[in-house]
């Protein structure tokens, strides 16, 4: 038996679902299908369910019941069973011919008792009892229509999409995003005026919505699950207000408590706010090829980490724009091709070049054992010698069938290579080298004066312009990095003079791109005055000046700016980075800003005493697994980054894809909310989401890079096309 881990925690999560589906129409949310779809892939979900049929549909409103040959049905869900999530349920079940049920959830009875507004004491005293799961499986079988029909409802923790040994995303929280400071504006109109908030650094559990706190308490209840999978009892970190309130949760979550009495191993789970360095998300510094696909490829549909591979290459079909749509497409994840899985784990582990390198060698090696006419080629890689060998497959079944993953991550490598946006990329990378320097040297007004002819309307702009996402990624770079921002008239004079700039920029696109639909309010530029548009920039830069001062309340992270001297050149330094140098710090200083949650009496007697006895207080580096949770994403760099930093810190440490390492050495598993920032709603605090002001909108919705758009609906599963 494999030693745990989070591929395994997946695996074994889906294999409890997997054992209920035997014939059954299968009805799936988009979080559970990609953590399926990173996890064992749709194509062992299609064996358990063994039917000639595609039994497999979204879960949806809208979604098609199942007819009078379909008695058995199986919904796997990733968030409560509440609200509008049990309205579909019925509306589904009650258009069907069903008499066998069962209803999966991501999150357990204790969660959903809160949810329910059962008191904590009320919920201890049905410890062992399922009172909300138990009156679902009754409704089911009314709305069934025979309450002697078969109904479960069951709790199976599937939290994670498995992208690789020391990299998993949490799909279900893709909209959990760190707080701004004008958050606290929207916080405090709830609060009577004694009870005001004056900043981030006061916001604790009391002040947040319901609606946000049940998010967090689901989140929380994954990791728990994985905790108690791992046979670890953990210690909670946290850097950022946000972070802060998940890892109290965590530390007091009440069912975790019989775990942690009998759990052999010890873990810390250290939660770092995405909001802090912003930088990190939007450059170009990052040398690493899977980073450059995502940024360029078009999203899978349904998914917030995974790309549409366009694989017309590899039919008779020409490759032209009405037959794109005809051939399924592939994508980066190969859960179910071992070569491809260890292909992909090599291209999230070694920078650009030597990624293009083994591309080559995997295609080459793959084309030998096939016997292809294959032609040795040395020297630089190029994506037509990649195409080459690529195409050697196309007439050959066996050997594409054989291959499939292989492929599709061989055409994800070409197609990035050939795309326009990525030579932009080094273009990117420049000029943020030069923003480093000017900022060092120069005031901020003076910065901005620098990118405000870089503003340019549709008509007048060339290849090498820059599109308005792309100016609004370079000024989260700029206000990220510069830090706390000391505001005098010539800063106001440029900011205004670049809002203007941007404003009449926006009004005279000929047509509004998704983003600035969501920015200035209008679906047309035909509807879109100057006054409008204006309003929405102000609101952009009001988000801006958050954003610079994100790091007001830190003493030690308090900068990711490193200043050039006579010696170097000013550089970046990832707040990241700075966590992780500081955790295994050999001198072992007390964290400042690295803040312990207590989980009990003892640790706050732990932490009382140590104020005034040499009584040594928890630290992240104090045990052999350290859990890395960065709400509100990462990016394939920064991961790496992490991997090479803890290898060269800690050198007896074995090699990071091996997930033996979680419990016999130090090691890290980084987990994260997936690498976008999703777009949050301006609606009703009932409708479950955190009510927040408009000017978020842009960092959730821009094209470019490492941020992406997720709010599109989807009618079809998000499943790629399966290998063979």
């Amino acid at each position: 038996m494999s030693t745990p881990g989070v591929l395994s925690f997946t695996q074994q999560a889906w294999e409890q679902v997997l054992a209920k589906v035997k014939r059954a129409v299968v009805y799936l949310d988009t979080a559970c299908a990609e953590s399926l779809h990173w996890g064992c892939g749709a194509s062992r979900l299609l064996e358990a369910v063994g039917s000639p049929a595609c039994y497999l549909r979204e879960f949806e409103p809208a979604a098609v019941g199942g007819g009078a040959e379909q008695p058995k049905a199986v919904f796997v869900l990733s968030c409560l069973l509440k609200g509008r999530t049990v309205e579909t349920l019925r509306g589904i079940i009650c258009r069907s011919h069903f008499q066998y049920c069962v209803v999966v959830t991501a999150v357990n009875h204790a969660v959903h008792l809160t949810a329910n507004h059962v008191p904590a004491a009320a919920a201890a005293e049905l410890e062992g009892q399922q009172p909300v799961f138990e009156q679902l499986e009754e409704k089911l079988c009314e709305w069934m229509g025979n309450m002697n029909y078969t109904a479960e409802v069951l709790h199976v923790p599937l939290l994670l999409a498995p992208a690789a040994p020391h990299l998993a995303l949490t799909p279900a929280f893709a909209s959990l995003f760190p707080l701004l400071p004008q958050d606290v504006q929207i916080l405090n109109s709830a609060r009577p005026d004694k009870r005001r908030l004056g900043s981030l650094g006061e916001v604790d559990a009391t002040a947040l919505t319901p609606e946000l706190l049940l998010q967090i308490r689901c989140l929380v209840s994954g990791l728990s699950s994985l905790c108690e999978h791992l046979g670890v009892r953990e210690e909670c970190f946290a850097v950022g207000s946000l972070s802060r309130i998940i890892a109290a949760d965590l530390a007091n979550f009440a069912p975790a408590k019989n775990r942690r009495r009998t759990a052999t191993g010890r873990a810390s789970v250290v939660f770092v706010d995405r909001t802090l360095d912003l930088t990190g998300a939007v450059g170009h510094h990052g040398d690493n090829l899977v980073e450059k696909i995502i940024s360029v490829l078009p999203q899978l549909p349904g998914h917030t980490n995974d790309v549409m591979v366009n694989m017309i290459e590899l039919t008779a079909l020409r490759a032209e724009e009405e037959n794109r749509n005809m051939v399924a497409p592939g994508c980066l994840a190969q859960s179910h091709d071992p070569a491809a899985k260890t292909l992909w784990e090599a291209l999230l582990n070694t920078r650009h070049k030597e990624a293009v390198m083994e591309v080559r060698r995997h295609l080459v090696e793959a084309a030998s054992r096939e016997n292809l006419p294959i032609k040795m080629s040395m020297g630089r890689v190029t994506p037509g010698q990649l195409t080459s060998y690529i195409q050697l497959f196309k007439n050959n079944l066996k050997a594409l069938g054989n291959h499939c993953g292989l492929l599709q991550l061989g055409l994800a490598t070409v197609q990035t290579l050939k795309h326009p946006q990525a030579a932009k990329w080094d273009n990117f990378l420049a000029f943020e080298r030069l923003l480093l320097q000017s900022i060092g040297e120069s005031t901020m007004s003076v910065v901005l004066n620098q990118l405000l002819p870089m503003i340019k309307p549709s008509n007048q702009r060339t290849n090498d312009d820059y599109s308005p996402e792309e100016l609004l990624v370079l000024l989260i770079y700029i206000y990220s990095v510069s830090g706390e921002l000391s505001v005098d008239k010539d800063l106001s004079e440029a900011e205004e003079k670049v809002k203007k700039a941007l404003a009449q920029v926006f009004c005279e696109e000929s047509e509004l791109s998704p983003l600035l639909q969501k920015i200035t309010g209008c679906d047309s530029s035909v509807n879109l005055t100057f006054h409008k548009s204006k309003s929405a920039v102000d609101e952009l830069f009001t988000s801006l000046r958050d954003i610079a001062g994100a790091r007001n309340l830190m003493k030690q992270f308090k900068s990711v700016y490193v200043p050039g001297n006579q010696t170097h050149q000013a550089s970046y330094k990832p707040l990241l980075k700075q966590v992780v140098e500081e955790i295994f710090n050999p001198e072992r200083p007390d964290p400042v800003d690295i803040e312990h949650m207590s989980s009990g009496l003892t640790d706050l007697l732990k932490t009382g005493f140590s104020m005034f006895m040499k009584v040594s207080r928890p630290h992240p580096s104090d045990h052999p697994l350290l859990i890395l949770f960065v709400v509100g994403g990462v990016t394939v760099s920064e991961a790496k980054m992490i991997k090479d930093l803890v290898s060269t810190l800690k050198p007896g440490t074995q090699k990071m894809n091996s997930v033996t390492i979680i419990i016999t050495c130090d090691s890290i598993q980084l987990l994260c909310v997936p690498s976008h920032f999703p777009w949050r709603s301006k609606g009703s605090l009932e409708e479950g989401e955190l009510s927040i002001l408009r000017a978020n909108y842009w960092i959730a919705e821009l094209q470019s890079d490492q941020i992406r758009c997720s709010c599109k609906k989807v009618s079809r599963l998000p499943f790629s096309a399966p290998a063979g």
